[in-house]
């Protein structure tokens, strides 16, 4: 009896110890982890990150079997995107928050319809893929661990943890940053505030005037 229980005995003591050196090392490797918090940025910020972390799947790709753009396709497009109609429409795109890359593409259809077409940087770059839920981005620089968290940048994402919006959306995107570094987890955080995007402000700026928005503003 005494030997079985002697036996036990080393066999929890072991597991005790093998539980405590465990919790040193996650310490040691807290310690090196450094947690930031994306919001509302621009996909240039994590896109280096992305192309790392896919990088593999995306070598595996058969591109044989990427089709291009038929021909009567792109001549519907460009008819369409030529239509007076449409470009009033694109000009009230405030109205219903179009995405600011489609102009972009549209304007370069002919090149991108090519069958050799490669993306350029600015191709990528230009790509809008909305985050939906929370996504975790890891990757090492110089021994210290960085733990990029992107919580969902639209609305309907955003309603999920954060309850203040305004029909102006640059006052959603203030009332936004104001909630977020009054939270009382963040009072201890480091902000970075990214101030992008500036040429499609200056875009903006040329339909509509900041005081329709901010009467204050004696610009």
């Amino acid at each position: 009896m005494f030997c079985c229980r002697s036996e036990e005995y080393k066999e929890q003591n072991r597991i005790n110890k093998e539980i405590e050196k465990q919790l040193k090392r996650d310490k040691k490797d807290a310690r090196r982890e450094l947690k930031l918090l994306l919001l509302a940025l621009g996909n240039m910020i994590i896109l280096p990150n992305n192309v790392r972390a896919y990088g593999e799947a995306i070598k595996e790709i058969d591109y044989e079997t990427v089709t291009t753009m038929e021909p009567q396709h792109v001549v519907a497009i460009k008819s369409l995107w030529d239509d007076p109609g449409i470009k009033e429409c694109y000009d009230r795109r405030r109205e219903y928050q179009l995405t600011d890359s489609a102009k972009y593409y549209l304007d370069n259809l002919d090149r991108i319809s090519q069958s050799d077409y490669l993306p350029t940087l600015q191709d990528i770059l230009r790509v809008r893929v909305p985050t939906t839920g929370i996504v975790e981005y890891l990757f090492d620089l110089d021994s210290i661990i960085f733990r990029m968290v992107d919580v969902g940048g639209q609305r309907s994402e955003r309603r999920k943890w954060i309850h203040c919006f305004e029909s102006n959306r640059m006052e959603e995107s203030k009332a936004l940053f104001r909630t977020i570094i009054t939270y009382p987890w963040f009072q201890e955080s480091s902000v970075i505030l990214f101030l992008n995007k500036k040429d499609l402000l200056e875009e903006k700026v040329l339909y509509s005037h900041l005081v329709d928005y901010f009467p204050e503003y004696d610009g």
